[in-house]
């Protein structure tokens, strides 16, 4: 399930504790830099688009996070990211929320293309995204993460 996250909810994230009603997977979602770097672009693109985060949940328990990673382009286009706690991986989380995120964007009129990058060694995330329909599009070379792949679909 995706619940929107919310300013409350990175902030009870990002100090350690669980979102209202929640429990976090052991371990944590993710360490607090990261948490206050989810917090700001949810910030920046939620001045343009929402919803644009949401936390992975299953059976009460926050198991990853998910978002628009940019403000929407080409007019209708979004480029999504997740991440699963460690603790939670390989259970198949990514792949359904993946399929819940498309759901979303399927409804929403505003959406016409998703699209997500890969490291090109990271194969796990390249079976999640070609289990849920995307293609393999274009390579690219990022400074901070090095080389890519770029993936999209059409929703």
């Amino acid at each position: 399930m995706l619940i929107e996250t919310t300013d409350v909810h990175f902030a009870a994230l990002i100090a350690g504790a669980a979102p209202e009603g929640l429990t976090v997977a052991e371990g944590g979602v993710e360490g607090p830099e990261v948490l206050e770097m989810l917090r700001d672009l949810s910030a920046t693109v939620g001045e343009a688009f929402t919803p644009n985060a949401w936390m992975m949940v299953e059976d009460g328990e926050v198991v990853g996070l998910c978002s628009l990673v940019r403000v929407p382009y080409v007019g209708d286009t979004v480029m999504i990211g997740y991440g699963v706690a460690e603790s939670r991986r390989r259970r198949g989380v990514a792949r359904r929320v993946v399929a819940a995120l498309l759901d979303w964007a399927r409804g929403d009129g505003r959406v016409s293309t998703v699209t997500a990058e890969t490291a090109v060694d990271n194969l796990a995330s390249q079976r999640v995204l070609e289990a849920n329909g995307f293609e393999r599009f274009d390579s690219r070379t990022d400074e901070e993460d090095g080389p890519l792949f770029c993936w999209r679909v059409s929703v």
